[in-house]
Protein backbone atom coordinates (compact mmCIF):
# COMPACT_ATOMS: atom_id res chain seq x y z
CA UNK A 1 0.00 0.00 0.00
CA UNK A 2 1.33 3.34 -1.09
CA UNK A 3 2.16 6.39 1.34
CA UNK A 4 0.37 9.11 -0.19
CA UNK A 5 -1.45 11.12 2.41
CA UNK A 6 -5.18 12.11 1.93
CA UNK A 7 -5.63 14.71 4.59
CA UNK A 8 -6.07 18.06 2.98
CA UNK A 9 -3.37 19.63 4.37
CA UNK A 10 -0.22 16.76 3.50
CA UNK A 11 -2.03 16.10 0.29
CA UNK A 12 -1.65 19.56 -0.86
CA UNK A 13 1.97 19.45 0.14
CA UNK A 14 2.57 16.21 -1.82
CA UNK A 15 1.39 18.36 -4.86
CA UNK A 16 3.54 20.99 -4.15
CA UNK A 17 6.50 18.87 -4.57
CA UNK A 18 5.23 17.25 -7.63
CA UNK A 19 3.16 14.26 -7.26
CA UNK A 20 0.75 14.26 -9.86
CA UNK A 21 -3.22 14.37 -9.39
CA UNK A 22 -3.53 11.05 -11.71
CA UNK A 23 -1.08 9.21 -9.40
CA UNK A 24 -3.66 10.14 -6.55
CA UNK A 25 -6.28 8.28 -8.51
CA UNK A 26 -4.86 5.66 -9.48
CA UNK A 27 -3.66 4.82 -5.87
CA UNK A 28 -7.17 5.54 -4.22
CA UNK A 29 -8.32 2.82 -6.75
CA UNK A 30 -6.02 0.82 -5.57
CA UNK A 31 -6.77 0.97 -1.85
CA UNK A 32 -10.63 0.19 -2.82
CA UNK A 33 -9.42 -2.65 -4.62
CA UNK A 34 -7.00 -3.45 -1.67
CA UNK A 35 -9.79 -2.92 1.56
CA UNK A 36 -11.93 -5.62 -0.15
CA UNK A 37 -15.17 -4.47 1.27
CA UNK A 38 -18.00 -4.63 -1.30
CA UNK A 39 -20.24 -2.61 1.24
CA UNK A 40 -18.92 0.48 1.07
CA UNK A 41 -19.35 2.03 -2.92
CA UNK A 42 -22.51 1.09 -5.12
CA UNK A 43 -20.68 2.03 -7.62
CA UNK A 44 -17.64 3.75 -9.33
CA UNK A 45 -16.24 6.61 -11.35
CA UNK A 46 -14.74 4.56 -13.95
CA UNK A 47 -11.08 4.67 -14.13
CA UNK A 48 -10.61 6.42 -17.31
CA UNK A 49 -13.28 9.19 -16.56
CA UNK A 50 -11.51 9.94 -12.80
CA UNK A 51 -8.20 9.83 -14.90
CA UNK A 52 -9.28 12.40 -17.22
CA UNK A 53 -11.22 14.32 -14.25
CA UNK A 54 -7.18 14.86 -12.38
CA UNK A 55 -5.47 16.09 -15.79
CA UNK A 56 -8.01 18.27 -16.80
CA UNK A 57 -6.95 20.41 -13.33
CA UNK A 58 -4.02 21.51 -15.02
CA UNK A 59 -1.27 22.80 -13.01
CA UNK A 60 -1.75 22.50 -8.93
CA UNK A 61 -3.27 25.82 -8.33
CA UNK A 62 -5.13 25.68 -4.34
CA UNK A 63 -6.19 29.44 -4.86
CA UNK A 64 -8.49 28.96 -7.72
CA UNK A 65 -9.42 25.72 -6.59
CA UNK A 66 -9.15 25.09 -2.75
CA UNK A 67 -10.04 21.05 -2.80
CA UNK A 68 -7.44 21.08 -6.27
CA UNK A 69 -6.67 16.93 -6.39
CA UNK A 70 -8.29 16.14 -3.52
CA UNK A 71 -10.40 13.00 -3.81
CA UNK A 72 -14.25 12.24 -2.33
CA UNK A 73 -16.84 10.21 -2.87
CA UNK A 74 -20.77 10.75 -2.29
CA UNK A 75 -24.04 9.03 -0.46
CA UNK A 76 -25.81 7.33 -3.20
CA UNK A 77 -28.87 9.20 -2.58
CA UNK A 78 -26.81 12.12 -3.89
CA UNK A 79 -27.00 12.65 -7.90
CA UNK A 80 -23.45 12.33 -9.96
CA UNK A 81 -24.46 12.90 -13.88
CA UNK A 82 -24.24 9.59 -15.12
CA UNK A 83 -23.55 7.30 -12.38
CA UNK A 84 -26.94 5.50 -11.08
CA UNK A 85 -29.05 6.88 -7.81
CA UNK A 86 -29.93 4.07 -5.87
CA UNK A 87 -30.79 4.42 -2.41
CA UNK A 88 -29.40 1.33 -1.65
CA UNK A 89 -32.69 0.38 -3.49
CA UNK A 90 -32.22 -0.74 -7.10
CA UNK A 91 -35.70 -1.13 -7.88
CA UNK A 92 -36.08 2.38 -7.44
CA UNK A 93 -32.61 3.24 -9.26
CA UNK A 94 -32.32 6.23 -11.89
CA UNK A 95 -29.46 7.89 -13.75
CA UNK A 96 -29.60 11.23 -13.42
CA UNK A 97 -27.88 13.63 -16.36
CA UNK A 98 -26.50 16.19 -13.99
CA UNK A 99 -24.58 16.69 -10.81
CA UNK A 100 -26.30 17.08 -7.89
CA UNK A 101 -25.49 21.39 -6.28
CA UNK A 102 -23.56 20.42 -4.03
CA UNK A 103 -21.62 17.93 -6.15
CA UNK A 104 -20.91 20.24 -8.59
CA UNK A 105 -19.38 23.20 -6.64
CA UNK A 106 -16.96 20.71 -5.11
CA UNK A 107 -15.61 19.71 -8.57
CA UNK A 108 -15.46 23.21 -9.81
CA UNK A 109 -13.82 23.40 -6.26
CA UNK A 110 -11.12 20.80 -8.08
CA UNK A 111 -12.22 17.61 -5.96
CA UNK A 112 -12.33 14.58 -7.81
CA UNK A 113 -15.24 12.39 -7.00
CA UNK A 114 -14.18 8.43 -6.47
CA UNK A 115 -18.02 7.13 -6.30
CA UNK A 116 -21.04 6.76 -4.69
CA UNK A 117 -21.45 4.80 -1.45
CA UNK A 118 -24.19 2.40 0.53
CA UNK A 119 -26.43 3.47 2.90
CA UNK A 120 -29.37 2.84 4.97
CA UNK A 121 -32.74 2.83 2.51
CA UNK A 122 -34.02 6.16 1.54
CA UNK A 123 -31.37 6.87 4.42
CA UNK A 124 -33.79 5.70 7.06
CA UNK A 125 -32.00 4.02 9.78
CA UNK A 126 -28.79 4.88 12.21
CA UNK A 127 -27.59 1.46 12.00
CA UNK A 128 -25.87 1.16 8.39
CA UNK A 129 -27.51 -2.57 8.06
CA UNK A 130 -30.93 -1.57 5.88
CA UNK A 131 -29.49 -2.46 2.75
CA UNK A 132 -29.74 -5.18 0.21
CA UNK A 133 -26.35 -4.77 -0.31
CA UNK A 134 -23.53 -6.01 1.75
CA UNK A 135 -23.30 -4.05 4.67
CA UNK A 136 -19.86 -2.03 5.10
CA UNK A 137 -17.90 -2.90 8.17
CA UNK A 138 -16.96 -0.56 10.98
CA UNK A 139 -13.80 0.34 10.19
CA UNK A 140 -12.81 0.47 14.12
CA UNK A 141 -14.77 -2.91 14.95
CA UNK A 142 -16.08 -5.17 12.71
CA UNK A 143 -18.83 -6.24 15.53
CA UNK A 144 -20.21 -3.15 15.25
CA UNK A 145 -23.02 -1.73 13.06
CA UNK A 146 -21.21 1.04 11.27
CA UNK A 147 -23.55 3.36 11.47
CA UNK A 148 -26.34 5.35 9.05
CA UNK A 149 -27.55 6.12 7.12
CA UNK A 150 -24.22 7.49 5.87
CA UNK A 151 -22.44 4.16 5.86
CA UNK A 152 -20.11 3.81 3.32
CA UNK A 153 -19.48 7.47 3.55
CA UNK A 154 -17.77 7.18 6.75
CA UNK A 155 -16.19 4.00 6.28
CA UNK A 156 -14.69 5.20 3.12
CA UNK A 157 -12.98 8.22 5.09
CA UNK A 158 -12.02 6.15 8.13
CA UNK A 159 -10.48 3.78 5.74
CA UNK A 160 -8.22 6.22 4.21
CA UNK A 161 -10.22 5.52 0.91
CA UNK A 162 -11.10 9.70 0.69
CA UNK A 163 -10.44 12.49 1.96
CA UNK A 164 -14.03 13.39 2.56
CA UNK A 165 -17.18 12.12 1.73
CA UNK A 166 -20.73 13.54 1.43
CA UNK A 167 -23.49 12.04 3.58
CA UNK A 168 -27.01 13.37 4.62
CA UNK A 169 -28.69 14.05 7.68
CA UNK A 170 -32.03 13.99 9.10
CA UNK A 171 -31.95 12.51 12.79
CA UNK A 172 -28.31 12.38 12.92
CA UNK A 173 -27.01 10.13 9.78
CA UNK A 174 -23.96 12.81 9.25
CA UNK A 175 -23.00 12.08 13.45
CA UNK A 176 -23.68 8.76 14.25
CA UNK A 177 -21.49 6.79 11.69
CA UNK A 178 -18.80 9.46 12.68
CA UNK A 179 -18.62 9.07 16.29
CA UNK A 180 -18.93 4.66 15.24
CA UNK A 181 -15.65 5.04 13.41
CA UNK A 182 -13.91 7.79 14.51
CA UNK A 183 -13.91 10.52 12.46
CA UNK A 184 -15.25 13.67 12.08
CA UNK A 185 -19.15 14.36 10.98
CA UNK A 186 -19.82 18.04 10.26
CA UNK A 187 -23.89 18.44 10.17
CA UNK A 188 -24.28 22.36 8.56
CA UNK A 189 -26.73 24.74 9.54
CA UNK A 190 -30.41 23.74 8.26
CA UNK A 191 -30.86 25.12 4.67
CA UNK A 192 -26.37 26.35 4.60
CA UNK A 193 -25.99 23.67 1.46
CA UNK A 194 -28.19 23.10 -1.18
CA UNK A 195 -30.28 20.00 -1.38
CA UNK A 196 -30.95 20.25 -4.75
CA UNK A 197 -30.17 16.90 -6.59
CA UNK A 198 -30.50 15.15 -3.18
CA UNK A 199 -33.15 12.68 -3.12
CA UNK A 200 -35.53 13.58 0.28
CA UNK A 201 -35.62 11.94 3.67
CA UNK A 202 -37.67 15.02 5.53
CA UNK A 203 -37.50 17.47 3.11
CA UNK A 204 -37.93 20.56 5.77
CA UNK A 205 -34.97 18.73 7.41
CA UNK A 206 -32.45 17.40 5.50
CA UNK A 207 -28.80 18.55 5.26
CA UNK A 208 -25.69 17.33 3.17
CA UNK A 209 -22.95 16.63 5.74
CA UNK A 210 -19.44 16.00 5.45
CA UNK A 211 -17.47 13.53 6.84
CA UNK A 212 -13.48 13.38 7.18
CA UNK A 213 -10.23 12.99 9.17
CA UNK A 214 -10.16 15.88 10.42
CA UNK A 215 -11.89 18.89 11.40
CA UNK A 216 -10.02 21.35 9.06
CA UNK A 217 -10.95 18.94 5.70
CA UNK A 218 -14.69 19.09 6.68
CA UNK A 219 -14.80 22.89 7.31
CA UNK A 220 -13.09 23.22 3.80
CA UNK A 221 -15.83 21.51 2.24
CA UNK A 222 -17.90 22.60 3.96
CA UNK A 223 -16.85 26.31 2.88
CA UNK A 224 -17.30 25.07 -0.44
CA UNK A 225 -20.30 23.77 -0.51
CA UNK A 226 -22.08 26.56 1.22
CA UNK A 227 -24.13 28.95 -0.51
CA UNK A 228 -27.82 29.87 -1.50
CA UNK A 229 -29.82 28.59 -4.14
CA UNK A 230 -32.36 30.39 -5.27
CA UNK A 231 -33.20 27.11 -7.14
CA UNK A 232 -33.35 25.12 -3.59
CA UNK A 233 -36.96 26.35 -2.07
CA UNK A 234 -35.35 25.72 1.20
CA UNK A 235 -32.11 26.94 0.80
CA UNK A 236 -31.54 29.57 3.22
CA UNK A 237 -28.31 32.89 3.36
CA UNK A 238 -26.55 31.10 6.42
CA UNK A 239 -22.83 33.09 7.18
CA UNK A 240 -20.30 30.87 6.54
CA UNK A 241 -17.73 32.39 9.01
CA UNK A 242 -14.00 31.37 9.31
CA UNK A 243 -13.02 28.31 12.29
CA UNK A 244 -12.35 30.18 15.16
CA UNK A 245 -12.98 29.54 18.53
CA UNK A 246 -13.97 32.69 20.82
CA UNK A 247 -12.62 32.90 24.59
CA UNK A 248 -14.68 32.28 27.59
CA UNK A 249 -17.22 30.02 25.95
CA UNK A 250 -20.29 29.12 28.21
CA UNK A 251 -20.62 24.99 27.33
CA UNK A 252 -23.89 23.53 28.17
CA UNK A 253 -23.35 20.07 29.78
CA UNK A 254 -26.73 17.78 29.81
CA UNK A 255 -27.52 17.79 33.98
CA UNK A 256 -26.99 14.27 35.31
CA UNK A 257 -30.16 13.38 36.05
CA UNK A 258 -31.28 13.58 32.14
CA UNK A 259 -27.50 12.48 30.46
CA UNK A 260 -28.72 9.49 29.10
CA UNK A 261 -26.18 6.10 28.72
CA UNK A 262 -28.82 3.23 29.33
CA UNK A 263 -26.40 1.34 31.19
CA UNK A 264 -23.26 1.82 29.33
CA UNK A 265 -20.52 3.27 32.07
CA UNK A 266 -17.27 2.84 29.78
CA UNK A 267 -19.19 5.30 27.39
CA UNK A 268 -20.22 7.88 30.04
CA UNK A 269 -16.65 7.61 31.18
CA UNK A 270 -15.22 8.23 27.56
CA UNK A 271 -17.57 11.03 27.94
CA UNK A 272 -16.30 12.99 30.60
CA UNK A 273 -12.98 12.56 29.67
CA UNK A 274 -13.96 14.39 26.78
CA UNK A 275 -15.56 16.98 29.14
CA UNK A 276 -11.89 16.86 31.09
CA UNK A 277 -10.67 18.12 27.71
CA UNK A 278 -12.81 20.73 27.34
CA UNK A 279 -12.47 22.14 30.70
CA UNK A 280 -8.85 22.10 29.66
CA UNK A 281 -9.52 24.96 27.26
CA UNK A 282 -10.76 27.30 30.20
CA UNK A 283 -14.11 26.80 29.18
CA UNK A 284 -17.15 27.27 31.61
CA UNK A 285 -20.12 25.11 31.94
CA UNK A 286 -23.86 25.47 32.46
CA UNK A 287 -25.92 22.25 33.27
CA UNK A 288 -28.56 22.18 30.95
CA UNK A 289 -32.04 20.11 31.00
CA UNK A 290 -32.54 18.26 28.03
CA UNK A 291 -36.18 17.38 28.38
CA UNK A 292 -37.27 19.54 26.10
CA UNK A 293 -34.69 18.48 23.13
CA UNK A 294 -35.88 14.75 24.18
CA UNK A 295 -39.27 15.90 23.53
CA UNK A 296 -38.60 17.67 20.65
CA UNK A 297 -36.83 14.37 18.90
CA UNK A 298 -39.68 12.04 19.60
CA UNK A 299 -41.98 14.41 17.12
CA UNK A 300 -39.34 12.62 14.30
CA UNK A 301 -40.71 9.37 14.22
CA UNK A 302 -43.46 9.28 16.68
CA UNK A 303 -44.69 12.14 15.19
CA UNK A 304 -46.06 13.38 11.47
CA UNK A 305 -42.99 14.13 10.42
CA UNK A 306 -42.10 10.09 8.98
CA UNK A 307 -44.93 11.30 6.49
CA UNK A 308 -42.36 13.52 4.69
CA UNK A 309 -40.71 10.32 4.19
CA UNK A 310 -43.55 8.73 2.49
CA UNK A 311 -44.19 11.66 0.48
CA UNK A 312 -40.51 11.51 -0.71
CA UNK A 313 -40.81 8.19 -2.51
CA UNK A 314 -44.80 8.02 -2.64
CA UNK A 315 -45.30 7.20 -6.16
CA UNK A 316 -42.93 4.52 -5.95
CA UNK A 317 -43.57 2.42 -2.47
CA UNK A 318 -47.48 2.99 -4.02
CA UNK A 319 -46.71 -0.09 -6.54
CA UNK A 320 -43.58 -1.42 -5.31
CA UNK A 321 -43.74 -1.73 -1.66
CA UNK A 322 -42.61 -5.06 -1.72
CA UNK A 323 -39.04 -3.65 -2.73
CA UNK A 324 -38.38 -2.37 -0.05
CA UNK A 325 -36.10 -3.18 3.21
CA UNK A 326 -38.60 -4.46 5.94
CA UNK A 327 -37.68 -2.44 8.40
CA UNK A 328 -37.40 0.36 5.88
CA UNK A 329 -41.25 -0.36 4.81
CA UNK A 330 -42.99 -0.55 8.09
CA UNK A 331 -41.31 2.72 9.33
CA UNK A 332 -42.46 4.61 6.39
CA UNK A 333 -46.02 3.24 6.05
CA UNK A 334 -46.41 4.15 9.61
CA UNK A 335 -46.69 7.71 8.28
CA UNK A 336 -50.36 6.22 6.87
CA UNK A 337 -51.57 6.64 10.45
CA UNK A 338 -51.10 10.19 10.79
CA UNK A 339 -53.39 12.50 9.32
CA UNK A 340 -53.00 15.98 8.42
CA UNK A 341 -54.89 17.34 12.33
CA UNK A 342 -51.70 15.26 13.52
CA UNK A 343 -49.11 17.23 11.22
CA UNK A 344 -50.39 20.41 12.67
CA UNK A 345 -50.46 19.39 16.18
CA UNK A 346 -46.63 18.33 15.37
CA UNK A 347 -45.80 21.28 13.96
CA UNK A 348 -47.54 23.87 17.37
CA UNK A 349 -45.62 21.52 19.66
CA UNK A 350 -42.05 22.01 18.08
CA UNK A 351 -42.76 25.66 17.92
CA UNK A 352 -43.45 25.71 21.52
CA UNK A 353 -40.34 23.62 22.44
CA UNK A 354 -38.36 25.65 20.28
CA UNK A 355 -39.43 28.60 22.42
CA UNK A 356 -39.18 26.61 25.54
CA UNK A 357 -35.42 26.24 25.05
CA UNK A 358 -34.69 30.25 23.79
CA UNK A 359 -33.46 31.02 27.36
CA UNK A 360 -31.36 27.52 27.28
CA UNK A 361 -29.85 28.58 24.22
CA UNK A 362 -29.08 32.13 24.86
CA UNK A 363 -27.50 31.37 28.03
CA UNK A 364 -24.74 29.31 25.97
CA UNK A 365 -22.41 29.50 23.46
CA UNK A 366 -22.49 25.60 22.84
CA UNK A 367 -23.99 22.78 23.65
CA UNK A 368 -22.07 19.43 24.42
CA UNK A 369 -23.60 16.12 24.30
CA UNK A 370 -22.29 11.93 23.29
CA UNK A 371 -22.70 11.90 20.09
CA UNK A 372 -24.22 7.81 20.76
CA UNK A 373 -24.90 6.77 24.19
CA UNK A 374 -22.56 4.25 23.12
CA UNK A 375 -21.98 1.70 20.06
CA UNK A 376 -24.32 -1.15 19.08
CA UNK A 377 -23.47 -4.27 18.16
CA UNK A 378 -24.29 -6.35 14.57
CA UNK A 379 -25.70 -8.86 17.09
CA UNK A 380 -27.89 -6.45 18.85
CA UNK A 381 -28.85 -4.46 15.76
CA UNK A 382 -30.58 -8.09 14.62
CA UNK A 383 -32.46 -8.79 17.97
CA UNK A 384 -34.23 -5.52 18.40
CA UNK A 385 -33.65 -3.70 14.91
CA UNK A 386 -35.82 -0.60 15.75
CA UNK A 387 -35.07 -0.17 19.86
CA UNK A 388 -30.92 -0.15 18.93
CA UNK A 389 -31.72 2.07 16.26
CA UNK A 390 -33.66 4.76 18.80
CA UNK A 391 -30.96 4.50 21.51
CA UNK A 392 -28.48 5.81 18.71
CA UNK A 393 -30.27 8.56 17.80
CA UNK A 394 -31.07 9.90 21.53
CA UNK A 395 -28.40 12.88 21.57
CA UNK A 396 -29.34 13.94 17.43
CA UNK A 397 -33.10 13.49 16.72
CA UNK A 398 -33.63 16.43 18.12
CA UNK A 399 -30.96 19.03 16.24
CA UNK A 400 -32.55 19.51 12.60
CA UNK A 401 -35.89 19.66 13.90
CA UNK A 402 -34.83 22.73 16.54
CA UNK A 403 -32.68 24.42 13.55
CA UNK A 404 -28.74 24.08 15.18
CA UNK A 405 -25.93 23.32 13.60
CA UNK A 406 -23.94 20.20 15.22
CA UNK A 407 -20.12 18.85 14.74
CA UNK A 408 -18.93 15.26 15.85
CA UNK A 409 -15.51 14.84 16.63
CA UNK A 410 -13.99 11.72 17.69
CA UNK A 411 -13.28 11.69 21.69
CA UNK A 412 -11.48 9.50 24.30
CA UNK A 413 -11.76 6.54 23.14
CA UNK A 414 -13.41 3.63 25.98
CA UNK A 415 -11.93 1.35 27.90
CA UNK A 416 -12.63 -1.48 25.90
CA UNK A 417 -10.87 0.41 23.07
CA UNK A 418 -14.17 1.38 21.19
CA UNK A 419 -14.50 4.74 19.46
CA UNK A 420 -16.50 7.04 21.33
CA UNK A 421 -17.30 10.53 20.48
CA UNK A 422 -19.14 14.01 21.35
CA UNK A 423 -21.24 16.31 19.42
CA UNK A 424 -21.12 20.40 19.54
CA UNK A 425 -24.28 21.61 18.69
CA UNK A 426 -24.75 25.63 18.39
CA UNK A 427 -27.31 28.10 16.69
CA UNK A 428 -28.12 28.16 12.98
CA UNK A 429 -25.07 30.16 11.62
CA UNK A 430 -22.62 28.62 14.05
CA UNK A 431 -20.29 26.30 12.05
CA UNK A 432 -17.46 28.29 11.95
CA UNK A 433 -17.58 28.73 16.03
CA UNK A 434 -17.81 25.01 16.25
CA UNK A 435 -14.84 23.91 13.96
CA UNK A 436 -13.01 26.10 16.00
CA UNK A 437 -13.55 24.71 19.03
CA UNK A 438 -13.80 20.92 17.70
CA UNK A 439 -10.77 21.62 16.31
CA UNK A 440 -9.09 22.45 19.60
CA UNK A 441 -10.87 19.62 21.02
CA UNK A 442 -10.02 16.86 18.56
CA UNK A 443 -6.02 18.13 19.00
CA UNK A 444 -6.52 16.81 22.56
CA UNK A 445 -7.00 13.36 22.27
CA UNK A 446 -3.78 12.51 20.19
CA UNK A 447 -5.89 10.95 17.57
CA UNK A 448 -5.79 8.76 14.46
CA UNK A 449 -7.58 9.57 11.31
CA UNK A 450 -10.23 6.92 11.85
CA UNK A 451 -8.68 3.27 11.59
CA UNK A 452 -5.59 4.29 10.01
CA UNK A 453 -3.21 4.84 12.36
CA UNK A 454 -2.53 8.06 10.65
CA UNK A 455 -1.83 11.09 13.08
CA UNK A 456 -4.31 13.96 12.85
CA UNK A 457 -1.48 16.52 11.36
CA UNK A 458 -1.29 19.76 12.81
CA UNK A 459 -3.85 22.60 12.08
CA UNK A 460 -2.94 25.16 9.45
CA UNK A 461 -5.96 26.64 9.22
CA UNK A 462 -5.72 30.78 9.45
CA UNK A 463 -7.19 32.37 12.42
CA UNK A 464 -8.60 35.42 10.72
CA UNK A 465 -9.03 34.47 7.00
CA UNK A 466 -13.11 36.26 6.54
CA UNK A 467 -15.38 36.00 3.73
CA UNK A 468 -15.37 38.11 1.01
CA UNK A 469 -17.43 41.41 2.52
CA UNK A 470 -16.95 40.41 6.21
CA UNK A 471 -16.13 43.29 8.52
CA UNK A 472 -13.64 42.98 11.16
CA UNK A 473 -15.55 44.75 14.87
CA UNK A 474 -13.33 45.60 17.75
CA UNK A 475 -15.40 45.26 21.06
CA UNK A 476 -14.34 46.46 24.52
CA UNK A 477 -17.17 45.70 27.17
CA UNK A 478 -20.64 44.37 26.93
CA UNK A 479 -20.43 42.53 23.42
CA UNK A 480 -17.05 40.09 24.66
CA UNK A 481 -17.39 36.58 24.41
CA UNK A 482 -19.62 35.74 27.30
CA UNK A 483 -20.75 38.97 28.46
CA UNK A 484 -24.46 40.47 28.40
CA UNK A 485 -24.70 41.43 24.75
CA UNK A 486 -22.42 39.35 23.07
CA UNK A 487 -25.72 37.17 21.58
CA UNK A 488 -26.40 40.61 19.54
CA UNK A 489 -23.38 39.95 17.72
CA UNK A 490 -23.83 35.78 17.25
CA UNK A 491 -27.23 36.42 16.87
CA UNK A 492 -26.70 38.36 13.44
CA UNK A 493 -23.65 35.67 12.75
CA UNK A 494 -20.85 37.41 14.40
CA UNK A 495 -17.89 34.72 14.99
CA UNK A 496 -14.76 35.42 16.94
CA UNK A 497 -11.55 35.95 15.57
CA UNK A 498 -8.83 36.96 18.41
CA UNK A 499 -8.42 38.39 21.62
CA UNK A 500 -6.06 41.32 21.73
CA UNK A 501 -5.59 44.80 23.01
CA UNK A 502 -5.91 48.47 21.66
CA UNK A 503 -2.63 50.80 20.80
CA UNK A 504 -1.40 52.50 24.18
CA UNK A 505 -3.71 55.39 23.27
CA UNK A 506 -6.95 55.46 25.34
CA UNK A 507 -8.80 56.31 28.27
CA UNK A 508 -11.29 53.70 29.69
CA UNK A 509 -14.70 54.98 31.62
CA UNK A 510 -17.37 53.04 32.80
CA UNK A 511 -20.60 54.89 31.24
CA UNK A 512 -23.42 56.33 33.89
CA UNK A 513 -26.56 54.19 33.99
CA UNK A 514 -27.38 50.49 33.17
CA UNK A 515 -27.77 47.51 33.35
CA UNK A 516 -26.23 46.66 30.62
CA UNK A 517 -23.62 48.77 32.21
CA UNK A 518 -21.58 50.12 29.15
CA UNK A 519 -18.22 51.06 28.89
CA UNK A 520 -16.44 54.08 26.54
CA UNK A 521 -13.32 53.88 24.76
CA UNK A 522 -11.82 57.30 24.18
CA UNK A 523 -8.69 57.60 22.55
CA UNK A 524 -6.36 60.70 23.81
CA UNK A 525 -3.61 62.63 22.88
CA UNK A 526 -1.51 61.82 25.70
CA UNK A 527 -1.61 59.60 29.00
CA UNK A 528 -3.42 56.59 27.06
CA UNK A 529 -2.54 52.87 27.42
CA UNK A 530 -3.79 49.81 26.13
CA UNK A 531 -7.23 48.32 26.79
CA UNK A 532 -8.29 44.49 26.24
CA UNK A 533 -10.24 44.29 23.65
CA UNK A 534 -11.76 41.06 20.99
CA UNK A 535 -12.32 41.46 17.26
CA UNK A 536 -14.98 39.93 15.63
CA UNK A 537 -16.19 40.24 12.30
CA UNK A 538 -19.88 40.30 10.49
CA UNK A 539 -21.47 39.67 7.37
CA UNK A 540 -22.11 42.93 5.91
CA UNK A 541 -25.78 42.80 6.20
CA UNK A 542 -25.72 42.17 9.93
CA UNK A 543 -22.96 44.72 10.66
CA UNK A 544 -25.47 47.16 9.33
CA UNK A 545 -28.15 45.95 12.04
CA UNK A 546 -25.76 45.95 14.12
CA UNK A 547 -24.40 49.37 13.89
CA UNK A 548 -28.25 50.57 13.67
CA UNK A 549 -28.78 49.00 16.86
CA UNK A 550 -25.59 51.23 18.66
CA UNK A 551 -27.58 53.75 21.09
CA UNK A 552 -25.85 56.88 21.91
CA UNK A 553 -23.34 58.20 22.96
CA UNK A 554 -21.21 55.04 21.46
CA UNK A 555 -20.41 54.87 17.81
CA UNK A 556 -18.94 52.65 15.37
CA UNK A 557 -15.42 54.40 14.39
CA UNK A 558 -11.48 53.04 13.66
CA UNK A 559 -9.66 51.72 16.61
CA UNK A 560 -5.80 50.85 16.46
CA UNK A 561 -4.78 47.87 17.54
CA UNK A 562 -1.58 46.93 19.28
CA UNK A 563 0.90 46.51 16.27
CA UNK A 564 -0.71 49.49 14.37
CA UNK A 565 -3.35 47.43 12.30
CA UNK A 566 -6.89 49.47 12.60
CA UNK A 567 -10.49 48.10 12.28
CA UNK A 568 -13.64 49.56 12.87
CA UNK A 569 -14.55 49.34 16.66
CA UNK A 570 -16.69 51.04 19.38
CA UNK A 571 -15.74 54.70 20.09
CA UNK A 572 -18.01 56.88 22.81
CA UNK A 573 -18.59 60.47 21.96
CA UNK A 574 -16.93 63.13 24.66
CA UNK A 575 -20.37 64.09 25.73
CA UNK A 576 -21.12 60.61 27.23
CA UNK A 577 -18.27 60.61 29.24
CA UNK A 578 -20.29 62.52 31.61
CA UNK A 579 -21.41 61.30 34.76
CA UNK A 580 -18.72 58.51 33.84
CA UNK A 581 -16.44 57.12 35.99
CA UNK A 582 -12.59 56.48 34.57
CA UNK A 583 -11.37 52.39 34.60
CA UNK A 584 -8.66 52.58 32.66
CA UNK A 585 -6.33 50.95 35.68
CA UNK A 586 -7.95 48.27 35.27
CA UNK A 587 -6.96 47.18 31.80
CA UNK A 588 -10.00 46.29 30.06
CA UNK A 589 -13.79 45.81 31.01
CA UNK A 590 -14.00 41.93 31.87
CA UNK A 591 -11.45 42.84 34.98
CA UNK A 592 -13.44 45.98 36.27
CA UNK A 593 -16.87 44.02 36.03
CA UNK A 594 -15.22 41.30 38.21
CA UNK A 595 -14.12 43.59 40.36
CA UNK A 596 -16.99 45.18 40.36
CA UNK A 597 -18.92 41.73 41.17
CA UNK A 598 -16.47 40.97 44.19
CA UNK A 599 -17.06 44.04 45.94
CA UNK A 600 -20.83 43.84 45.44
Amino acid sequence: MTSIPLDLVRLHTAYAGGLSAEAVVADVLARIAAAADPGIFLSLVPEPEALAAARALGSFDPIAKPLWGVPFAVKDNIDVAGLPTTAACPEFAYTPVEDAAVVARLKAAGAILIGKTNLDQFATGLVGVRTPYPVPVNACDPALVPGGSSSGSAVAVARGLVTFALGTDTAGSGRVPAALNNIVGLKPSVGAVSTRGVLPACRTLDCVSVFAGTVDDAHAAYRVMAGFDAADPYSRRVPVGPAVSPPSLRVGVPTHETLRFFGDTQSEAAFRASLDDLAELGVRFVPVDMSPFYEAAALLYEGAWVAERYAAIEDFIRVRADALHPVTRAITLGALKHSSVDTFKGFYRLEALKRAVEPVLAGIDILVVPSIPGPVTLEEIAAEPIAANSRLGTYTNFVNLMDLAALAVPGRFRGDGRPSGVTLIGKSGSDGMLAGIGRSLHAMTAPTIGATGVPVPPSTAPAAALPDGWIAVAVVGAHLSGMALNGELTRLGGVFLEAGETAPLYRFHALAGGPPFRPGLQRVSEGGTAIALEVWALPPAGFGQFVAGIPSPLGIGTVQLAGGRSVKGFICENAGLQGSTDITAYGGWRAYMAAKTAAE
